[in-house]
């Protein structure tokens, strides 16, 4: 098999596997708190890329990055995994799965907007055309369509899924800060968010009437959300050279997860709730419009459930 098929295998099952996040995730809920999901899945992600790190041989690299790094690993930490995704899964407590998921793709649009406020980073005017096309699609799936009946909407779930946009951008352009490989950088932020994960649980969380379900729904969250999906998308990028050609399949992704949502926890998927999926994902096209192959755009380097 060539890098190039390879490349396509390891994206395609990537994308596959993240498009069962969001039924994962209101499986879990159904079991666990946000909180408990949370500390749940860190430390299943934490044991991944703890195993990663050491099959690609970059366990002699852990102990010099804390050493030279810790305080920005602990600042990490608390955005991602511990506020970032406890602000998500309340989203996702808050809202059908099939329109927490959509919303959470604006993503990429709330980094070029912090880029322009953090970085000072002018916006293009295809960003600028994207944030009007990407949030009018947000308002479509907020509001279901009605826009004249705004009482419907549980805005408090829709600013938490969008909060969680903003949060995920902050934690990838402080990443950029520095120039490490990402299973070092995400171990050690999995790993210092646990002792306070773990403390939180044990004031505000009961896990003893927790199912045996709940442990497997939040294993698989920390495996395949934050854990090895990450790394097949990783290696699809690294052995690709049409990065933009491969990070389009990403887009197949909400759409997968939309029918899963559907055909296995029966939620309705709505016609609004498309329509604005569609004018997001073409904002997101236009941003990416004519990039350079050479110069990869930010949206590759995350899982695409969490745009």
């Amino acid at each position: 098999m060539n890098a190039e098929r390879k490349a396509l295998l390891l994206a395609l099952t990537a994308v596959l596997l993240w498009s069962t996040v969001a039924t994962a995730f209101k499986i879990t809920l159904n079991y666990l708190t946000p909180l408990q999901m949370v500390m749940g899945a860190a430390l299943a992600s934490t044991l991944v890329m703890g195993l990663c790190a050491w099959a690609q041989g970059l366990q002699r690299q852990l102990i010099p990055a804390v050493r030279e790094d810790w305080r920005f690993f602990l600042l990490l930490g608390a955005i991602n995994p511990s506020i970032y995704y406890l602000i998500l899964f309340q989203a996702y407590n808050l809202l059908p799965a099939s329109q927490a998921q959509p919303l959470n793709y604006t993503w990429a649009i709330a980094l070029a907007i912090m880029a322009a406020v953090f970085l000072k980073q002018p916006l293009q005017k295809r960003d600028s055309f994207a944030c009007i096309v990407g949030y009018l699609g947000v308002v479509v799936i907020a509001t279901q369509g009605s826009l004249s009946d705004w009482q419907q909407t549980n805005w408090w779930g829709v600013g938490l899924a969008l909060l969680s946009t903003f949060l995920w951008a902050g934690y990838w352009i402080l990443n950029t800060l520095k120039q490490r490989e990402p299973v070092i950088t995400l171990f050690w932020c999995f790993l210092a968010s646990l002792p306070i994960l773990i403390v939180a649980n044990v004031i505000w969380s009961d896990w003893s009437q927790v199912p045996w379900q709940g442990y497997a729904a939040v294993a698989y969250v920390g495996v395949f959300e934050m854990g090895i999906t990450f790394i097949l998308w990783l290696s699809a990028m690294r052995l690709t050279r049409h990065t933009a050609r491969i990070s389009t399949l990403i887009f197949i992704s909400p759409f997968i997860s939309l029918m899963l949502l559907a055909a296995i926890i029966g939620e309705a998927i709505s016609i609004a709730t498309v329509g604005g999926l569609l004018l997001i994902i073409c904002g997101l096209l236009v941003q990416q419009w004519r990039r350079k192959e050479s110069s990869p755009p930010p949206i590759i380097e995350r899982s695409p459930d969490e745009f």
